[in-house]
C-alpha cells in the first residue's frame, strides 16, 4: 500500500542552522497491517507521519502511495487526504460545532454524501467509539478521552484505506488512556491499515503486526513485536523497551514524611494508569514501615514500574545487611493479601523485601 525510499527531512533554523529530522528512511507497509512506531522523543516519528501525508512536505526521497508517486509534481493532495485518515495529539475538533456535526462536516463537504446518509453513518460510528449517547453536546463539555474517540469516529467518517495516529494518547489525562486504546484494539481486530506512533509499549506490542523503532531520524529497527520486545537487535532498541519507571525515597530516621510518600505513590499510579495499584500500595508501605521494618534504618524504598511486562514493585532495601530484616515469625497475613508475592532476597548492596503488586 505504502512504500517508502530514502525519506529525507530537514528544517531551517530561525539562526540559518538546519536540523535533519529525518535521515534516511525505507520501508514498505501492506494493507491491513497495524505498526507501532516508537522511540525516543525528538527522533522523527511525528514527522514521519506528518510527511506521510503531506502535511510536512519532506525534503528528499519519494513515497508511493497505491503504485502512485504523492511527491511528483501536480499528484492531487485532495486524492491522498481521501484515503488517509489522521488523528492528532490535540483532537483538533470544531469547538462551535456539537460531536455529531463534528463527525458529519468531512463527507458532506468532500465526498458530497447526502446529509441524512452522513448523519445515520455517523451515529454507527459514534456507537462504535461509545459516544453516542454524546451526539448532540459540544466538545468544551467533554473529557480529553471522550473528545480523542470523536476524533478517532471522525478520521473513520471518510472511509480512509489507512488512518495515522499522532500519539493519541499522549494529551490525555492517565486515566483516560484505557478508553482510547480500547477503540484502537478494536479497530486493529477489524483489519483497518493503521500506522501509530505511541509511548505505551504494552499496547503497541499487543496490537501491532509490526514494529518500527526510530532512532537518529532512521528506522533503526524494523520487526515483529516478538523480535523487537524480546530478541532486539540493537542495544538502543533493548535499553529502550526495557525501560523501568521509579520512584525512590530514603528513609533515615523516624521523623521521614508519611504524607508525601502517600501523594508520591498516588500520582505515580495515576501518572502510569496503575490506578487499581495505589490503595494496596499505600497500605503495604504503611505497615511495613511501621510495623515490620519499622527498625530498620536508614531503608530506601522504591516503587518500581516496567512499561513492557507490566510488573509493579514496592522495594524496602536495607543496606549492609547478610540476612532478611523481617523477623521469622512476622505476619505477612494481611501484606500477602494485597499482593502477587513476597521476593526476599540479598543484593550487592544488602538485602531487599520485594513486594510484587
Amino acid at each position: 500500500m505504502i512504500s517508502i525510499k530514502h525519506l529525507s527531512k530537514t528544517f531551517q533554523n530561525p539562526d540559518g542552522s538546519t536540523l535533519t529530522v529525518l535521515k534516511d528512511v525505507n520501508c514498505d507497509i501492506d494493507k491491513g497491517e497495524v505498526i507501532s512506531i516508537i522511540g525516543p522523543s525528538g527522533t522523527g516519528k511525528s514527522t514521519l507521519l506528518r510527511a506521510i501525508n503531506m502535511l510536512e512536505p519532506p525534503t528528499g526521497g519519494e513515497i508511493w502511495v497505491d503504485g502512485e508517486n504523492i511527491m511528483a509534481k501536480g499528484y492531487p493532495l485532495d486524492r491522498l487526504r481521501r484515503k488517509m485518515g489522521m488523528v492528532f495529539q490535540g483532537f483538533n475538533l470544531f469547538e462551535h460545532m456539537t460531536v455529531l456535526e463534528n463527525v458529519v462536516y468531512a463527507p458532506t463537504k468532500l465526498l458530497h454524501v447526502p446529509l441524512a446518509q452522513a448523519r445515520e453513518e455517523a451515529m454507527e460510528l459514534l456507537k462504535k467509539v461509545g459516544m453516542a449517547q454524546k451526539a448532540d453536546v459540544y466538545p468544551a463539555s467533554l473529557s480529553g478521552g471522550q473528545k480523542q474517540r470523536v476524533a478517532i469516529a471522525r478520521s473513520l467518517a471518510m472511509h480512509p484505506e489507512v488512518i495515522l495516529f499522532d500519539e493519541p494518547t499522549s494529551a490525555l489525562d492517565p486515566t483516560m488512556v484505557g478508553e482510547v486504546l480500547s477503540v484502537m484494539r478494536q479497530l486493529a481486530k477489524e483489519g483497518l491499515t493503521m500506522l501509530i506512533v505511541t509511548h505505551e509499549m504494552r499496547f503497541a506490542r499487543d496490537v501491532s503486526t509490526r514494529i518500527f523503532f526510530m532512532n537518529e531520524g532512521i528506522i533503526y529497527e524494523d520487526g515483529s513485536p516478538d523480535q523487537i520486545f524480546r530478541h532486539p537487535v540493537h542495544s538502543a532498541t533493548k535499553a529502550f523497551v526495557n525501560r523501568i519507571q521509579k520512584l525512590v525515597y530514603e528513609i533515615d530516621s523516624d521523623d521521614f514524611d508519611y504524607l508525601q510518600i502517600h501523594t508520591g505513590i498516588n500520582r505515580f499510579c495515576i501518572k502510569y494508569n496503575l490506578g487499581d495499584k495505589a490503595d494496596p500500595a499505600y497500605a503495604i508501605v504503611k505497615e511495613m514501615l511501621f510495623t515490620h521494618m519499622r527498625d530498620q534504618r536508614p531503608l530506601t524504598l522504591r516503587m518500581t514500574y516496567a512499561e513492557l511486562s507490566g510488573e509493579t514493585a514496592l522495594d524496602f532495601m536495607v543496606e549492609g545487611r547478610k540476612d532478611s530484616p523481617l523477623a521469622p515469625d512476622a505476619a505477612l497475613d494481611s501484606i500477602r493479601a494485597l499482593s502477587r508475592d513476597i521476593v526476599e532476597e540479598p543484593t550487592a548492596r544488602g538485602f531487599r523485601v520485594k513486594v510484587l503488586l
